[in-house]
């Protein structure tokens, strides 16, 4: 495993690609996440939206009335598909907003100067450029990059923008 290669899959739940938020956009990035993280030799960490039963009541909830991501259910629940290529090593982060603090203090005993991180996963315009744009902040002299091709948005035109907002913040993205 190389210690200085760490990818980060944001959000590949269950609820994100074919249960109550999922999209076709979603369900078509799935296998070239699969692939990628396969292939993958260094760090893996999963991130996972975390709700409770209390979401609709939350200020996320009361602007996205649909309950999703609930810790314990099989939509909170990673893909399987990604689960099955996934080493057992991986480190999984419950998150319970877009952006994860937690993902950096995770990652901190794994940087050094050659450490490049690289994002996938969902959605593209909320998760993913919260994240990348937080690790980007926390561990500025490291490359961070998205791969755009596992990555869904909401829609494809939040998808664009957000790609180029990392684009504009030094976040490679191919």
């Amino acid at each position: 495993m190389k210690a200085n290669k760490i990818l980060v899959v944001v959000d590949m739940q269950n609820d994100f690609i074919d249960g109550a938020l999922g999209s076709s956009m979603a369900q078509g990035v799935v296998q070239n996440a699969a692939n990628k993280i396969k292939a993958h030799d260094g760090l893996l960490v999963f991130t996972r939206d975390t709700h409770n039963d209390d979401y609709m009541n939350t200020q996320e909830g009361k602007n996205l009335p649909i309950a999703h991501c609930i810790s314990g259910s099989c939509g909170w629940e990673i893909a399987d598909s990604l689960k099955a290529v996934a080493n057992t090593d991986s480190i999984i982060i419950d998150k319970p907003t877009f952006g994860s603090f937690e993902l950096i203090e995770a990652l901190k005993p794994h940087i050094n100067s050659e450490t490049e991180i690289e994002l996938i996963g969902i959605a593209t315009d909320i998760c993913v450029v919260s994240n990348a744009l937080i690790l980007k902040a926390a561990f500025p002299e490291n490359k961070i990059m998205v791969d755009s091709k596992c990555c869904a948005g909401i829609t494809e035109a939040g998808h664009n923008a957000a790609l180029t907002v990392m684009r504009t913040c030094q976040i490679e993205v191919e």
